[in-house]
């Protein structure tokens, strides 16, 4: 008997051939597929070490590209597995903004950690029963983690029964801000106020991003402009926004150089993006809306 992570193992009734239990395997022992494994039954949601008789059988799962010989004992990918799906890194996401390691949330979810793993890194397909308690373990909607709706833009939720909108201080605000992210650059051009977003990186309370000559981002060079992040949990209708506001001034020199190895961000629109532009706040406010 072989078998992989995602597989289906179901144990039939010795006298009727008819299925008595089913689970989803989601830990490998050995590498070579064979038993024990771990499954998560799917009657209790309970994962227990399983060595099958000769009443279950393996039904293969609808995982894409993957084969036992691309994991190593207890189902861990090896380097040269493929990236994993979207649902993959969706759940590695939002896991690390909640700031939890692997082993914290499969013991959140019930599950073993290498499935875990298995599934931020490999594509797969994983039961309605995993999304469920992946979903709850990593406070977030089985939709969110699936995708559903991520062309809508946010907010399209409606308001808690008792919000509270609070001030924030610029402590907490460069706090929020963090290290990088996407913000929105709000400049005013000879075409009239122009709003665009731009990977950031926050350094010593400064903003900086990176763009190409000739672009609308450029142009900020030399003026006066404002910059923007925001969170939105629509799940909880809560959220915050930081605004900045201070004088955009091209980087040049040794410390455009010192930019591209301390600022880890890469814009998204990808090409050669050579300028590196730092707004240095003069104003920080921002607000948050809370859940009384």
């Amino acid at each position: 008997m072989r078998a992989q992570l995602g597989d289906e193992i179901v144990v039939e009734s010795a006298t009727t051939g008819s299925r008595v239990r089913d689970g989803e395997i989601v830990g490998l022992h050995r590498a070579d597929g064979s038993p024990p494994y771990d499954v998560r039954w799917s009657d209790t949601g309970r994962v227990t070490l399983v060595y099958p008789g000769p009443d279950s059988r393996i039904r293969p799962s609808k995982l894409l590209g993957h084969h036992p010989e691309s994991l190593g004992v207890r189902g861990t990918a090896s380097s040269a597995s493929p990236p994993g799906s979207d649902f993959g890194r969706r759940v590695s996401h939002e896991r690390q903004q909640l700031g939890l390691s692997r082993a914290e949330v499969a013991d959140r979810a019930g599950m073993a950690e290498n499935y875990l793993s298995y599934l931020e890194q490999q594509p797969a397909d994983p039961s309605a029963a995993t999304v469920l308690s992946l979903a709850a373990a990593l406070e977030t909607t089985p939709d969110a983690l699936r995708g559903a709706g991520v062309e809508r833009p946010p907010g399209a939720g409606r308001a808690a029964h008792h919000p509270r909108l609070r001030e924030l201080e610029p402590d907490e605000c460069l706090r929020l801000v963090s290290s990088r992210g996407v913000g929105r650059l709000a400049i005013t051009t000879a075409e009239g106020p122009q709003v665009l977003p731009v990977n950031y990186a926050l350094l010593d309370e400064t903003v900086v991003y990176r763009t190409a000559p000739g672009t609308v981002p450029a142009a900020a060079v030399g003026k006066l402009v404002a910059f923007q992040v925001d969170h939105i949990d629509e799940a909880m209708s809560r959220g915050w926004s930081v605004l900045m506001v201070g004088p955009a001034r091209l980087v040049t020199g040794p410390a455009a150089d010192q930019l591209s190895f301390r600022a880890a961000s890469l814009p998204w629109a990808g090409g050669d993006r050579p300028l590196w532009v730092s707004i240095r706040p003069l104003r920080i406010s921002g607000r948050r809306i809370d859940i009384e």
